[in-house]
């Protein structure tokens, strides 16, 4: 999962650095709607009287917290946008990993939901096609040492990447996509606490 890691961590950079010019250019239009308003805020302080002047001092206050309610509503909106592309990248890099790491990684995944019995592993069709040489044989190693056996379908699962475990006509599915769908909570706070 070191490459995995490595990979999200470049990512995160990446993101990081486009997010800071983002935050930097909110943070600049956000300043200069506040000196607009508070010299719209001044005029009208000097125009008016006593009571006037407490109507223009609630204005302005209720500006300023339209002004820090969409400052703070557009700073989340690009957070989530540069939030969801992290992942997005992420997904897409793992999916066009080389065979031989994205097979590793298939591997590692397979060992945390490998069980002591017989089952089946689905594949993608693209999967099916560039199965490395030998593999059959790792998955069977995996599922000996867990006291199980693997067979390997020859029927394509409807599915992007990952595979589909099945045991006693249960099946569990672990493509990427649903992996990050299932963990899509952590994975925006972990991308999240990374960023900020």
């Amino acid at each position: 999962m070191a490459g995995v890691e490595n990979i999200i961590n470049e990512i995160l950079q990446e993101a990081k650095g486009q997010a800071d010019e983002i935050l930097a250019k909110a943070g600049s239009d956000a300043a200069a709607a506040q000196e607009a308003a508070a010299k719209d805020g001044e005029k009208l302080r000097q125009k008016y009287s006593d009571k006037a002047d407490r109507d223009v001092k609630d204005y302005a206050s209720r500006i300023q917290s339209q002004i820090g309610l969409r400052r703070r509503q557009s700073i989340l909106s690009v957070k989530q946008d540069i939030i969801s592309d992290v992942i997005k990248k992420a997904y897409e890099k793992l999916n066009a990993q080389d065979d031989q790491s994205y097979f590793d990684m298939i591997l590692k995944m397979l060992s945390g939901v490998i069980q002591s019995a017989d089952g089946l592993i689905s594949f993608s069709e693209k999967d099916l096609q560039r199965l490395p040489a030998g593999f059959a044989g790792k998955l069977q190693q995996a599922a000996k040492a867990a006291g199980g056996d693997l067979k390997i379908s020859d029927k394509a699962a409807d599915i992007e990447s990952g595979f589909v475990l099945s045991y006693g006509g249960i099946d569990e599915n672990c493509s990427l996509k649903s992996i990050f769908d299932a963990n899509l909570n952590d994975l925006q706070d972990e991308v999240h606490r990374a960023l900020w």
